[in-house]
């Protein structure tokens, strides 16, 4: 497998699945793990899509825990090629594909309203301008709203989703209202929603919310799930998602 200079390949999970990664351009967080964890259903049929997909992160782990095709949206380049080419890695050709695309004009063989389950880790923060954003352009985009705002991805993700398919996102928690207010609009009851803690006694910093396509208004608030013990080792919670993935 052929690098770039500042890539390199990681182990994700039990040391068996591979992606290729750059510090300079991306690299996975926590957050990845936490929603292939908390979107996974056990689909046997249908298919799966992953917008703002990055370096393909989800759809890889999403592929140890079903057989069924799963595609990922990524609109940069040097993400989608990184993204490819860790699929090749893991002889996944046959079950991943990622497509190099804007979500506000998806390309036409993403047939609207045929997935099953749709999921997104987009861009956390509102874009402003003159505001001080970082200097990286990958990690900017990645980051900020400047390629799609959250009703840009709200609306994509309810155009995919077949009705009664679930849609899942990773965000953080003080878009919470808005999150809602956009689901709703873009016809996603949310369903299922859990606030991530880094340690007991600290602020929630990370939002997971699930939500089904015109489905009926009945939301379940989880339980907290705390990531690290205060000597800064994983919780028996958090080591479960890695067992589970």
């Amino acid at each position: 497998m052929q690098l770039n200079d500042d890539e390199r390949i990681d182990y994700v999970i039990q040391d068996e699945l591979q992606i290729i990664q750059s510090p300079t351009v991306f690299s996975f967080s926590l957050d990845a793990l936490l929603l292939a964890s908390f979107a996974w259903v056990p689909i046997k049929r249908g298919k799966i899509i992953d917008l703002c997909t990055g370096n393909g992160i989800i759809p890889l782990l999403l592929s140890r825990q079903s057989e069924i095709s799963i595609e990922g949206v990524e609109i940069q380049e040097r993400l989608y090629d990184m993204g490819t080419r860790s699929v090749v890695l893991n002889q996944l050709e046959n079950q991943i594909t990622l497509h190099r695309a804007d979500l506000r004009d998806l390309p036409i063989e993403l047939k609207r309203e045929s997935y099953d389950a749709v999921t997104c880790n987009p861009p956390y923060f509102k874009s402003k301008r003159n505001e001080q954003r970082n200097l990286n352009e990958h990690l900017t985009i990645a980051r900020h709203e400047v390629m799609c705002t959250l009703e840009d991805v709200i609306q994509s993700c309810s155009s995919l989703a077949k009705q009664g398919g679930k849609v899942s996102l990773v965000h953080r928690p003080e878009r919470l209202l808005d999150i809602m207010t956009l689901m709703r609009k873009y016809r996603i009851e949310p369903k299922r929603m859990q606030l991530v803690y880094p340690k007991a006694g600290k602020e929630a910093n990370t939002l997971l919310i699930e939500g089904i396509k015109d489905g009926k208004p009945d939301l379940k608030v989880l339980p907290p799930f705390t990531v690290y013990n205060g000597d800064n080792t994983y919780t028996d919670e958090m080591r479960a998602v890695y067992e589970e993935l």
